[in-house]
């Protein structure tokens, strides 16, 4: 917690005071709060007002997860209204299952909105999430800084705002609700560093410990980096600050306390996610292959003002992981804070962090401008470690936003300090400050997210026909079967609040497969129907079909438990209605907007 330093005013950069004291008070000003609240509404509906505008649609960018999150929100209303098992489902890639804590499952989101949920149906949640996750993050760094760190409005206006709509979260809206909802992390803040004070220990420790658990419940990643950057910011201030010793004996025994409660709640979850059926070994080394671009922190993001979706494609994995895009204006600008605000040991650690971050974004090999330039880089010593084989790196730069975000707030402060301390110089210095920020935060201004019109849920579906097939444990398969690249049938079931089961589905599971080690899948493992319609979905072409393609159809329809199998819109469903009927020799009826084939005769 920041107090003013005891030299003259203006003339020194901000500080921490011992751990448990309480920050600077904020000066009145309840209707400032108000609209800055006000603010950050206007921008979360600024950037996701098109999917509110118009209904039925979705994310263009990513329909694949917001089908997925979809499922979840319809998961956690299961759990609340049928008390279904909440760490797992068999609603899922039928028979075996899929362990959701090895998932985005975001049970602290989708308990709490099972109301949203059954009333307004998933994609109502789904939006209420992604658009309310970036609001609350914007307001709960604001009242940190407000109230905590800085004890002034207009810099923590600031802080806050970046910390919720900069580039990066911006690119994670598109369908990624547990990612842009970061508003527990100024929370664990709050409460680590209340941690301090005397005889307070117990019950901070047991606060702190809650928190963490609801973050463990939305996104373990950021926990994870939070830890990580708590940790490095305590200990720095340990090491530099007698008066912040003074205080580690109350602090130590909170941070038990917390640790032991997380520990022991989270226990059985992270069991069941590391050691239960689903459970994975890490990712595959493809996807730990997924790095920040060396160039991508001096571009600008496609969902930027000044962004270009061609510019961005060469140094983006995909539109929803531009992590590492801010522009050279701002780092320019980021980087005359930290010299400016050198004596401060929280904007060196900060500084610091920020750097240790980039760095491990990087990946193992280094990128330049879409190039692999032959340099390793250090995450190539790390993502083999247990935990950290399950990190995507280019993620490792989203823990930037924030640090970006606090020292923006610092610098801020420290001009308004300028102002009071020369009034002489007041125009000067506002005018240098408003240009530096314009020229530094206008070009990455957010817009709104691009959206596509989504073909409606099936009549087959919503009626209910479906349910005479799938008597005695059956399952749905449908064309072609849902994975990473087609999740619509994930929407189909959401919408029937999971009681259509599905064959194989869009997760993370083990690759079961001899001599694969248990490395996630975004799907089931692959079997030679699944394939078979992979090929159809990709190229538009049947492959010639054999009587062993046929004899491994059968068995396939009987490992999924198979009543029926459906065929929706799809851009080749030519294709795929003739190579389920030359596989089968199975005439499909068209009814509800599907074609439908019953295949209960062959899996009896």
């Amino acid at each position: 917690m920041t107090t003013p330093e005891t030299d003259p005013p203006g003339a020194g950069p901000p500080s921490v005071a011992p751990l448990g004291e309480p920050g600077p008070p904020p000066r009145r000003g309840g209707l400032v709060d108000v609209a800055a609240v006000l603010s950050f509404v206007v921008l979360g509906f600024w950037v996701t007002g098109r999917l509110w505008l118009t209904p039925g649609s979705g994310v263009r960018d990513n329909p694949s997860d917001q089908s997925q999150f979809e499922w979840m929100m319809a998961h956690g209303a299961r759990v609340v209204t049928q008390f279904a098992y909440p760490f797992g489902s068999d609603r899922m890639n039928v028979p075996d299952s899929v362990n959701l804590m090895a998932n985005t499952s975001v049970l602290s989101i989708s308990l709490p909105m099972t109301p949203v949920t059954v009333l307004l149906g998933p994609r109502a949640a789904f939006l209420l999430f992604l658009t309310g996750g970036m609001i609350a993050t914007a307001v709960a760094w604001y009242l940190l800084l407000s109230r905590v760190l800085i004890g002034a409005r207009g810099p923590a206006w600031l802080g806050a705002g970046f910390s919720a709509f900069a580039p990066a979260m911006v690119s994670h809206a598109n369908a990624h609700p547990n990612i842009v909802s970061q508003f527990v992390v100024p929370l664990i803040i709050w409460r680590t560093l209340r941690l301090g004070r005397p005889g307070r220990w117990l019950l901070d420790g047991v606060l702190l410990a809650l928190v963490i658990v609801w973050q463990a419940f939305l996104n373990l990643e950021i926990l994870l980096m939070t830890a990580i950057g708590l940790g490095v910011v305590i200990a720095a201030l340990a090491l530099a600050r007698p008066e912040v010793r003074a205080r580690a004996r109350p602090f130590l025994a909170g941070l038990a306390v917390a640790a032991g409660v997380a520990a022991l709640l989270l226990a059985y979850p992270l069991y069941v996610q590391f050691f239960g059926p689903g459970a994975y070994a890490g990712l595959s080394r493809l996807i730990r292959g997924y790095s920040s671009d060396f160039a991508s922190f001096v571009a600008y993001s496609r969902e930027s003002l000044a962004g270009s979706p061609r510019t961005a494609a060469k140094l983006a994995i995909n539109p929803t992981e531009e992590n590492s895009f801010f522009g050279w204006p701002l780092l320019v600008l980021v980087a005359a804070l930290v010299w400016w605000l050198r004596r401060s040991v929280v904007v060196l650690v900060l500084a610091g962090l920020g750097l240790l971050f980039a760095v491990l974004s990087l990946g193992r090999e280094i990128r330049f401008a879409g190039r692999e330039t032959g340099v390793p880089g250090p995450w190539a010593a790390l993502e083999n470690l247990p935990i950290l084989h399950s990190v995507v790196p280019t993620r490792w730069a989203l823990a930037i936003t924030p640090i970006v975000g606090l020292l923006l707030a610092y610098g801020a402060e420290q001009a308004r300090t300028l102002v009071r301390s020369h009034p002489a110089a007041r125009g000067p210095i506002r005018l240098a400050t408003a240009t530096a920020l314009t020229m530094a935060l206008l070009p990455i201004l957010p817009t709104p997210l691009q959206v596509d019109r989504r073909d409606p849920v099936p009549a087959f579906v919503t009626s209910g026909a479906w349910r005479p097939y799938v008597a005695g444990g059956r399952s749905v398969v449908t064309l072609p079967l849902p994975d990473t690249n087609y999740a619509e049938p994930l929407r189909w079931s959401a919408a029937t609040r999971l009681d259509m089961p599905l064959a194989r589905g869009y997760f993370l599971g083990p690759d079961t497969r001899p001599g694969e080690g248990r490395i996630a899948l975004f799907t089931a493992p692959p079997r030679p129907t699944s394939s078979f319609f992979a090929t159809i979905r990709r190229t538009g072409a049947v492959p010639p079909i054999t009587p062993q393609d046929r004899v491994a159809a059968v068995d396939d329809m009987r490992f999924w438990r198979a009543g029926v199998v459906i065929l929706g819109p799809h851009e080749y469903e030519v294709a795929l209605r003739r190579g389920m009927t030359e596989l089968t020799g199975i005439r499909p009826v068209f009814t509800g907007g599907v074609w439908v084939w019953d295949v209960r005769s062959l899996t009896d």
